[in-house]
């Protein structure tokens, strides 16, 4: 009897653990691009929702401000980590199709 509560718990534990390892998984962010203009960095956003892939826009401008300078001007389009060859799947296409 005590092998299995011993194998039971072990398993429950295995379980719970896998649970919190794809929450962790989950939460982390990626940055896929990094672009100085507000527009391509919308575009690259709704290009990528389209596919279904979640997107934040990260920028350290100030808006009454427009800076351009270096980081200041920076806009990172983030994406979830799992997500990745997806969207440079999709970024590839679109960088293709511009060549035309």
């Amino acid at each position: 009897m005590d092998i299995l509560k011993y194998i039971s718990s072990t398993v429950f534990s295995g379980i719970l653990n896998w649970i919190e390892w794809m929450k962790e998984r989950k939460d982390k962010w990626i940055t896929v691009r990094t672009v100085y203009d507000p527009l391509e960095a919308q575009m690259i956003k709704d290009l990528l929702e389209s596919g279904g892939i979640d997107v934040i826009i990260r920028s350290s401008k100030v808006t009454p401000y427009p800076v351009n300078i270096g980081r200041m001007g920076e806009i990172k389009v983030l994406i979830r980590d799992i997500d990745l060859e997806d969207a440079e799947s999709v970024l590839e296409k679109l960088s293709t199709d511009e060549d035309l």
